[in-house]
């Protein structure tokens, strides 16, 4: 799905407050996220705290390029990169080891992140990354309910504990396809927008 915003103080105001620690609600190429900055580690706990999401499930992170997973210290070899290739720029989000104990609080002690790239196209949203770096980007909902489909809903959920929203009408559909690399065969976690057999 292309993604064409034209909300560009709304994006720009976004980046500024991620980069200072924020936690916002934006559209991602699949549904509404809650999202803050991975290096803010306070921001991430706000976002278990708010979401009230089990403390010991890992969150997924939005990247625009394989260089975002050097922040990470995770080296991908050449037949991992040709899976990569082969799914990345849809919406599939890849189980990948990550063993630095500075992430744990992303990885939550499981050793595993799920990344996911954003394809240019979604030139809001891969802009937002490119300068801000990387995003957890969960689904705007509390754990137990339904993700948002309109920015009314996630204010319901999460009202004033957001720092910003960002409209883009009714986001419904599938969360993204969960998959994992092992032995450079493909395990499927999750079955979501893009079906994988």
């Amino acid at each position: 799905m292309n993604l064409k915003f034209n909300m560009k103080s709304d994006w720009q105001n976004g980046i500024v407050i991620l980069k200072n620690g924020g936690v916002g609600v934006i559209p991602t190429d699949t549904l509404y996220g809650l999202v803050a900055s991975v290096d803010s580690k306070k921001a991430v706990e706000k976002i278990y705290r708010i979401k009230e999401r089990n403390n010991s499930k890992a969150l997924i992170v939005l990247i625009h390029s394989l260089k975002d997973l050097e922040n990470f210290e995770i080296k991908i070899d050449k037949a991992e990169a040709k899976i990569l290739k082969k799914f990345w720029l849809g919406e599939v989000s890849i189980l990948l080891p990550c063993k630095n104990l500075k992430f744990k609080y992303i990885h939550r002690g499981t050793g595993e992140i799920a990344f996911r790239m954003i394809n240019k196209k979604q030139k809001s949203l891969y802009d937002l990354i490119r300068k801000v770096g990387p995003i957890v980007a969960p689904s705007a909902n509390k754990e137990s309910e339904k993700p948002a489909e309109n920015i009314k809903q996630a204010k319901e959920y999460f009202g004033n504990n957001v720092d910003f929203y960002i409209n883009y009408g009714k986001r419904v559909g599938e969360p993204s396809t969960l998959i994992r690399i092992k032995d450079n065969e493909i395990e499927v976690l999750r079955q979501g927008k893009v079906k994988i057999k």
